[in-house]
């Protein structure tokens, strides 16, 4: 009989068991369950979206490098536009220098010339006032000649003519 009594209490504390601590205690567990399934998903999907802002801001990461490349290549086509433009500048300021100081080179020389004209005119009217004065034979005017062209040949300037 204690068996059968051994047995029952078994089977009551059994039920007991089962409807006030199994039931609850499996009721925890889903439930715990659950939450660390809502917690692993809602791991999963902050993931993708920490992926997804990743991959915007990569994107624009290469967006902005690409407008600044653009900006740099832009600079530099300009400072080189700018550079060509001084360079063009500076040759047409060379070009109008040179001009200017073959002008200023020709009228020297134009001015050099008539000096030498005055200076010969001078001369030609000296040696003509000592021909003309002294009256000498053909041999003394042929002397004064020489004696002219000479000092004319010592005051010549550079190459231009008599």
């Amino acid at each position: 009989m204690t068996l059968v009594a051994q047995i029952v209490n078994f089977l009551v504390l059994a039920f007991l068991l089962k409807k006030f601590a199994y039931q609850p205690l499996l009721g925890v567990l889903k439930e715990r369950q659950d939450q660390i399934q809502d917690r692993l998903d809602k791991a999963d999907r902050d993931a993708a979206a920490a992926e997804n802002t990743l991959k915007e801001y990569k994107a624009q990461l290469a967006d902005a490098r690409t407008k600044a490349q653009d900006i740099l290549d832009s600079a530099n086509k300009r400072a080189e536009e700018e550079r060509e433009a001084k360079v063009l500048e500076t040759k047409h300021e060379i070009e109008q220098m040179k001009k200017t100081a073959k002008l200023e080179i020709e009228r020297d020389r134009e001015r050099a010339e008539e000096q030498v004209k005055s200076q010969v005119i001078a001369l030609s009217m000296a040696a003509a006032g000592k021909v003309l004065a002294k009256n000498l034979d053909t041999e003394a005017n042929e002397a004064l000649v020489a004696d002219f062209v000479d000092k004319i040949d010592k005051d010549k300037i550079g190459d231009l003519p008599c």
